[in-house]
């Protein structure tokens, strides 16, 4: 994946005519904050699919789905599951398993989540594979990356096309740069704290559609145990919290609020008659 971000190089023009204090430019700044104000008012549901897609479609150019349909029915039956406990059923979930050694998962607007098969090679039950999912569909219930995409440098090119290029439904170039600017979001990670949120919001989601929650504590510690100079965590490692802090603070939240959902089915008989050797 590491092949997958296109770096864009984003310039604003300043009008001649907007007063200068200094180095701060008022008028400039005032039009930023109402823009940002619009975009966060307007972004239909549509408009964050289409965007999604495009951004689901970037991912897939760097590592294509993998090869084997049983796998991806069952990933799929797994994440639609659990999306439907969730306040958005509604949208067109899809989950895919890229093929691809490095250990990571991703989320993009509109309800796409993707798992590398380096990541699911790491994985010892469903319950584990549930958790990883429920803390990516987290992140697009959040709204986690459009807000990151509405915030710095790119809160302009956001509001502007948020409610003009995409309602064109592709064909606009400016489109496209958004697109290439919701990827780069992938080189960089979100902000820890919404990573955070998401490790809570996925345990409480996971327990909900009937699993162990603690599949993904689960996950981080046998991530946690890998040597950390592995090439395929790199990605990971650069764009995520560190392990120990995560676990950390789902232990604290999770302890005891969760505990009566410990004895919930991990289903490891199950996954692994998917996945035993498939992967």
């Amino acid at each position: 994946m590491r092949t997958l971000i296109v770096m864009m190089a984003l310039s604003l023009t300043v009008p001649a005519q907007a007063f200068d204090f200094g180095n701060f430019d008022l008028e400039k700044a005032v039009k930023t904050v109402q823009k940002i104000k619009k975009a966060n008012e307007d972004v239909s549901e549509p408009q964050e699919i289409e965007l999604g897609g495009g951004i689901a479609s970037n991912l897939l150019g760097a590592a294509p789905l993998l090869d084997n349909p049983e796998v991806q029915r069952y990933v799929n039956r797994v994440g639609r599951w659990i999306a439907l406990q969730t306040e958005r059923p509604d949208i067109p979930w899809q989950f895919g398993v890229l093929d691809d050694p490095d250990i990571n998962a991703f989320a993009a607007p509109g309800g796409y989540v993707f798992i590398t098969k380096g990541l699911l090679a790491r994985m010892n039950s469903e319950a584990e594979l549930a958790g990883v999912l429920a803390h990516e569909i987290s992140h697009v219930l959040r709204k986690h990356h459009l807000l990151a995409l509405k915030k710095g440098a790119k809160a302009e090119l956001f509001s502007d096309l948020a409610n003009d290029a995409i309602k064109t439904h592709g064909g606009d170039p400016r489109l496209s740069k958004l697109v290439s600017a919701g990827t780069e979001i992938y080189a960089r990670g979100l902000d820890k704290q919404d990573e955070f949120e998401s490790d809570r919001m996925g345990v409480v989601l996971a327990a909900r559609a009937g699993y162990d929650p603690y599949g993904l504590p689960a996950v981080l510690q046998t991530l946690q145990s890998i040597n950390p100079s592995d090439s395929n965590l790199a990605l990971m490692f650069k764009t995520h919290p560190a392990f120990d802090k995560r676990l950390a603070l789902l232990a604290d939240e999770m302890t005891p609020a969760l505990d009566a959902y410990e004895g919930q089915p991990d289903l490891d008989a199950r996954f692994a008659a998917v996945l035993g050797a498939k992967r």
